[in-house]
């Protein structure tokens, strides 16, 4: 069980240093044509969908928005809204974002970058959940009702 001492501010960081990598990726190679329009046609709406879900998790947390995965002392568990269909909707859209700006932009790095992504927020979210189970006395239920990060999916 983690424990409560410190905020993750190790978790912080290293997301940070993710996203900066992301920023900063180098293209890898060049995609050809056909490539470059079925990566927009797909990577379009995987980003609009991301930013949509990062939008609606930062609106539903309100002020218990935080970039650590310990759960604030005066916040509450959210299940509602974004939150009834997924519960990391910023993670997970994080994740689409980013996966469709590097479809987008036809960019190997930051199509590599965004699996990277993937894995961190699934660990993060991991270390996350055993704080809101310990915090939460219903949060197992909510587990077991809601998907961690994808609709339906995952």
């Amino acid at each position: 069980m983690p424990s409560m001492s410190g905020r993750g501010e190790a978790w912080v960081v290293a997301q940070g240093l993710l996203f900066l990598a992301y920023l900063l990726a180098p293209r890898l190679g060049t995609w050809g044509w056909p490539l470059r329009v079925i990566g927009a046609l797909i990577g379009a709406p995987l980003l609009l969908t991301g930013l949509i879900f990062v939008g609606y998790g930062i609106r539903g947390l309100g002020k218990a928005l935080s970039p650590f995965p310990v759960p604030n002392q005066d916040g509450a568990l959210v299940t509602e809204g974004i939150y009834g269909c997924v519960r990391h909707p910023i993670y997970g859209g994080i994740v689409m974002a980013s996966l469709g700006f590097a479809l987008i932009t036809g960019s190997l790095g930051r199509l590599l970058l965004s699996f990277a992504l993937l894995g961190f927020f699934a660990a993060k979210s991991d270390v996350e959940e055993a704080w809101l189970v310990e915090r939460y006395p219903d949060y197992p239920s909510y587990q077991a009702r809601v998907r961690r990060m994808l609709p339906g999916i995952w």
